[in-house]
């Protein structure tokens, strides 16, 4: 079986993937996906700085499914951020976007529709984070216990 992708990946993931640019406000995130999803390289970490990659971009890489994970649920085999952004963030499109990484996202395997109708809102870095995404983004917080 293919392993799933992560839709918010850090920047040191071995295999990161840019697959959307964060644009809009700090207080008003807005996602513009890319048709296809590229490498995380050098020249893309150096042309945002003094920014962190993922303030700036949303990257995809391989779903760590295990404790190298602190969202990620042996138990339930199943990604527990996903499942917060699904019970506590609010719809944010109506339809779900243009995605190049859906087909092997995790989110989308485990939350179907319901997770890509929240996830242009999702900044895996966000600086400017109300206490809502904040309580969403904690891997301590368990709004997500079946």
């Amino acid at each position: 079986m293919t392993p799933t992708l992560c839709p918010s990946a850090p920047a040191n993931a071995a295999d990161a993937q840019v697959f959307a640019v964060i644009g809009g406000s700090p207080a008003m995130p807005e996602v513009q996906y890319l048709d296809q999803a590229v490498p995380l390289s050098a020249e893309l970490v150096a042309s945002v700085a003094p920014a962190l990659p993922t303030e700036v971009f949303r990257l995809s890489g391989a779903c760590a499914q295990g404790p190298d994970c602190w969202h990620f649920d042996e138990a339930r085999s199943a990604c527990r951020l996903a499942i917060r952004t699904v019970r506590l963030a609010p719809v944010a499109v109506h339809k779900p976007p243009r995605c190049a990484i859906r087909a092997q996202c995790q989110w989308w395997a485990q939350e179907g529709v319901s997770g890509c109708l929240r996830c242009p809102q999702v900044v895996t870095n966000d600086l400017a984070a109300s206490a809502l995404y904040r309580r969403v983004a904690d891997p301590f917080n368990h709004d997500d216990a079946a």
